[in-house]
């Protein structure tokens, strides 16, 4: 399978992304490379999001843009050619160059970004303002390469990374909520909190919310009851993947046995994913 990126077909799939977070809660379990966002789709995704720091393990490089653009635009290709459904890709800050960073991800046939407000100098987060205007920056670039559609999710770590006085820091969400709906964005995305009261407070505002999950989390449909409409697991999947990789060479170097190996997808079946 080859990725179509024929301006009609991306500007068809960027408008079915949307589409998903308007018809209810969109659940995305992130893929890190093409067979993997090909498995993900076969059990039913309606859509794939990568997570950099899958992505960038794969590639034998940190989280953290580590890798940089090209490698990441690489796998972006690879994994929306391994797919038929819309793919949205994370990246991350920008990469030093926003409008270049979309117009690779676009090229690469992504109909959705992740954009962090984290990565300014000095370690902190951009502000609100400064923050719009990377979004501004990024719609713009969309429209040149002829994608403005692309559904931009500004994600705040204002709770991932405990900015600012405990109390404080769902008024400072909600605010930066308002600036990037301005400027452009299309939704949330609010990792480290997963409040329900918080979130409700923040589904009242102009965009749709998308937290990041994993094992202790309120399950989807609670999720979903406090107003959140996309719901990802981060690196989550790629870490179990790694982790099972890891038991299974374990047992066999170790023990000299094979039981991690049991219950396996079976060749013929994840050999049929592609078609060449």
């Amino acid at each position: 399978m080859t990725a179509d990126t024929h301006p009609a077909a991306s500007r068809e799939k960027a408008l079915r992304l949307r589409a998903l977070t308007e018809e209810g809660v969109l659940v995305l379990a992130n893929a890190w490379d093409a067979a993997s966002a090909a498995v993900i789709a076969e059990a039913g995704a309606r859509a794939i999001a990568t997570t950099s720091g899958g992505v960038a393990w794969s590639l034998g490089r940190g989280d953290g843009e580590h890798a940089d653009l090209e490698l990441m635009a690489g796998a972006a290709a690879r994994i929306a050619a391994a797919v038929d459904v819309p793919v949205t890709v994370d990246a991350e800050s920008g990469y030093g160059d926003i409008a270049e960073a979309v117009r690779h991800f676009v090229t690469a046939g992504a109909v959705g970004v992740n954009l962090e407000d984290s990565g300014a100098p000095g370690g902190g987060l951009y502000s609100a303002g400064q923050q719009a205007a990377r979004i501004r920056t990024a719609r713009e670039a969309a429209t040149a390469a002829g994608l403005p559609e692309l559904v931009i999710n500004a994600r705040t770590d204002v709770y991932l990374r405990g900015v600012g006085a405990p109390e404080g820091r769902l008024d400072d969400v909600r605010a930066r909520t308002a600036a990037y709906a301005e400027a452009g964005a299309d939704g949330i995305f609010v990792p480290g909190l997963l409040d329900l009261d918080a979130l409700r407070a923040i589904a009242e505002g102009p965009l749709p919310v998308n937290v990041m999950a994993g094992p202790g989390a309120p399950a989807v449909a609670e999720l979903a009851a406090a107003g959140v409409r996309r719901v990802s697991i981060g690196t989550g999947a790629a870490q179990a993947a790694y982790t099972a990789a890891r038991a299974a060479a374990v047992a066999l170097l170790k023990d000299g046995t094979y039981g991690p190996l049991e219950g396996a997808l079976d060749y013929p079946a994840l050999n049929s994913l592609f078609t060449k």
